[in-house]
Order: C-alpha cells, then sequence, then structure tokens
C-alpha cells in the first residue's frame, strides 16, 4: 500500500514566522511556488502561508455596515475588522499565515491522503512526523501516487 512517505517531497522549502512578507513574496516568485510551510528554529510545524494569504493581505477594506436601532448604532462585522486592518498592515509571515494547518503522519495511506486533500480543499498537506516537519504532498504527487510512481 502507497503511504505519504512514498509519494511526499522531502527537504520542503520552509520560511519562520518571523519572515517579512517582502521576503515571502520574492520566494514565491523565485522558486515559482504558490505555498509553504511555516516552521520554528526546531522545525515544528507553525502554520502554512500561501499566496491567497498575501492577496488577502492586499485585498480592500471592507467597511463594517451600521443600523441604527433605537437611537442607538450598531456595526454590523465590527469584530472582523480588527483582524482585517492587523492582515492587511502585516509584515511578518506569522501575522498572515494559517495556524490551523491539516496534515498527515508519513503512514498515511495514499487514499486517506487524496480525501483529505478533497474534503479539505487543500492542495498541499504538511508530512508531520513527531511534530517535526519531514515533508510536503502536493496534488502532483498523488496523481503520481495513483499511477503507481513513488519517490526513490
Amino acid at each position: 500500500m502507497t503511504k505519504a512517505k512514498d509519494i511526499m517531497t522531502p527537504g520542503v522549502v520552509t520560511v519562520s514566522p518571523g519572515t517579512t512578507v517582502e521576503e515571502l513574496g520574492r520566494l514565491f516568485i523565485e522558486k515559482g511556488i504558490s505555498g509553504v510551510p511555516v516552521v520554528d528554529k526546531e522545525q515544528n510545524l507553525f502554520g502554512v502561508v500561501t499566496e491567497n494569504d498575501l492577496i488577502k493581505r492586499s485585498g480592500r477594506f471592507h467597511i463594517p455596515t451600521i443600523i441604527r436601532l433605537f437611537d442607538a448604532f450598531i456595526p454590523l462585522g465590527a469584530s472582523s475588522m480588527e483582524k482585517e486592518i492587523q492582515r492587511m498592515s502585516a509584515s511578518k509571515v506569522s501575522e498572515i499565515c494559517t495556524r490551523k494547518v491539516i496534515s498527515v503522519d508519513p503512514e498515511t495511506s495514499l487514499q486517506e491522503v487524496a480525501t483529505i486533500m478533497s474534503e479539505e480543499r487543500v492542495h498541499h498537506l504538511p508530512v508531520v512526523s513527531s511534530g517535526k516537519l519531514v515533508g510536503i504532498i502536493g496534488k502532483a504527487d498523488v496523481i503520481r501516487g495513483a499511477m503507481g510512481e513513488t519517490r526513490k
């Protein structure tokens, strides 16, 4: 049975939480990649950051709708406004990366990897062993694995 360790790419390009947003953008362009795992000094998985996170940072600012009720003004969406301001003014990867990361173990079956990617709508799955990042699986890796090809 083909497992995550058979199809994953080891030696993953990563960034640290302290990497600047500008450095991240340059890395994406230079390497031709769309996302990277964020790891701490001990290679523990901290999060994942993608092109979408950079695009959201540059997106338009949404001004909350305000309704009037009995002489009171109630902002709708104000709780998300603060998060939006923080994201747009972010200068470090730690401020824009996704912290709730879906990952798999090296022993996870190819079928389960494909199911997770499909159901969770993720394009890359970090492979983690004992909390440490050991590889990454992309859609192309899953297709190769389904065709019987594995990494040597």
